[in-house]
C-alpha cells in the first residue's frame, strides 16, 4: 500500500513537499494533480508545468482534469513525463451524450498513450514502480 496525495492547488502542493521534507510520507512520493476543479487549479498547460516544475524530483506524479477534459489531459500528461488517471470518479461520457463503462475510458486512455509512442505498464511494472510488494 503506498499513500496517494491529492494535490487540489499549489498550497497543497506546498505541504505535500513539507510532509516529504519532515520524512513523514516515504519516499518516491506518490502525488495525483488534480485539475479543472472548481476553486482549485484551472486545467491548462500553463498551470500544469507550474504545478510539475514544483514537484518533488523523485515524485511519481499523475495529473487528471475532470469531464469533457478527461482525454485531452491523458495526452498533456504523457507529454509532460507524468502518467495518467482515468475513470467515472472524473467523467461519465465517451463522447458527446454517450455515458461511458470505466472499461470504455480505460481503453480511449490506452489508445491515447500508444498513438503518442508511449506504453501502458502492466501491475507488475506499475508494482515496482511505485515500490509496492
Amino acid at each position: 500500500m503506498k499513500p496517494e496525495l491529492e494535490v487540489f492547488d499549489t498550497g497543497n502542493l506546498w505541504f505535500v513537499r513539507q510532509l516529504i521534507k519532515e520524512e513523514l510520507i516515504p519516499s518516491p512520493a506518490l502525488i495525483q494533480l488534480c485539475m479543472g476543479i472548481p476553486y482549485g487549479v484551472p486545467a491548462d498547460t500553463g498551470h500544469l508545468l507550474g504545478m510539475v516544475n514544483t514537484l518533488p524530483a523523485d515524485a511519481i506524479w499523475t495529473s487528471f482534469s475532470i469531464g469533457r477534459m478527461q482525454m485531452p489531459w491523458v495526452a498533456q500528461s504523457i507529454l509532460n513525463g507524468g502518467n495518467v488517471r482515468v475513470g467515472l470518479e472524473d467523467n461519465l461520457y465517451l463522447s458527446r451524450g454517450v455515458y461511458a463503462s470505466n472499461a470504455q475510458l480505460v481503453e480511449k486512455a490506452r489508445v491515447i498513450i500508444e498513438a503518442m509512442g508511449a506504453r501502458v505498464m502492466t501491475a507488475a511494472q506499475t508494482r515496482e514502480r511505485l515500490q509496492i510488494g
